[in-house]
C-alpha cells in the first residue's frame, strides 16, 4: 500500500472512468471496502476532484521519473556507442547485458594443469 499524502501519476484508466491520464494527484483516503476494486481516493488539485481508483491506475511519480531517467541514459548510451563506433557497447546495451555481467563471462583463467584437464574432464562428463 502506498502511504497517505504520496504524489501519484494516473498511467491507465481500466474500469474507463476518465481519469485524467498523465495528471498528478495525492493518496488521501484507502478504500477498505472488501466488496470494492478501488484502493485508493486520489484527490486531483488541478481538476478540484476525488477519484477511487485501483492500485494498477496510479503509479508513484518517483518511479516514473526513474524509469525515465533509465530510458534516457540508455538512450544517450546508444548515441554514444554509436558515435564512438563501438559495436561491443552497443550490442550490450540493446540485449540488456549490464557491463558487469560481460565480464564474468569470459572464460575462466586456468593456471596449472591439473585444473585444465580438470576442466576438460569435466566438459567431456556433461
Amino acid at each position: 500500500m502506498l502511504p497517505l499524502g504520496s504524489k501519484v501519476v494516473f498511467i491507465e484508466d481500466q474500469f474507463e472512468q476518465k481519469l485524467p491520464i498523465g495528471e498528478y494527484g495525492y493518496i488521501i483516503a484507502y478504500d477498505r471496502n472488501a466488496d470494492n476494486v478501488f484502493d485508493y481516493v486520489v484527490r486531483v488539485p488541478s481538476l478540484n476532484r476525488n477519484f477511487a481508483v485501483p492500485d494498477e491506475d496510479i503509479e508513484l511519480e518517483e518511479e516514473i521519473l526513474k524509469q525515465e531517467a533509465e530510458q534516457i541514459e540508455k538512450e544517450a548510451l546508444i548515441d554514444y556507442a554509436l558515435a564512438t563506433q563501438n559495436e561491443q557497447l552497443f550490442y550490450n546495451i540493446m540485449n540488456g547485458v549490464a557491463e558487469d555481467e560481460v565480464e564474468e563471462e569470459s572464460e575462466p583463467k586456468i593456471t596449472t594443469g591439473e585444473d585444465f584437464i580438470r576442466q576438460i574432464n569435466l566438459k567431456a562428463w556433461i
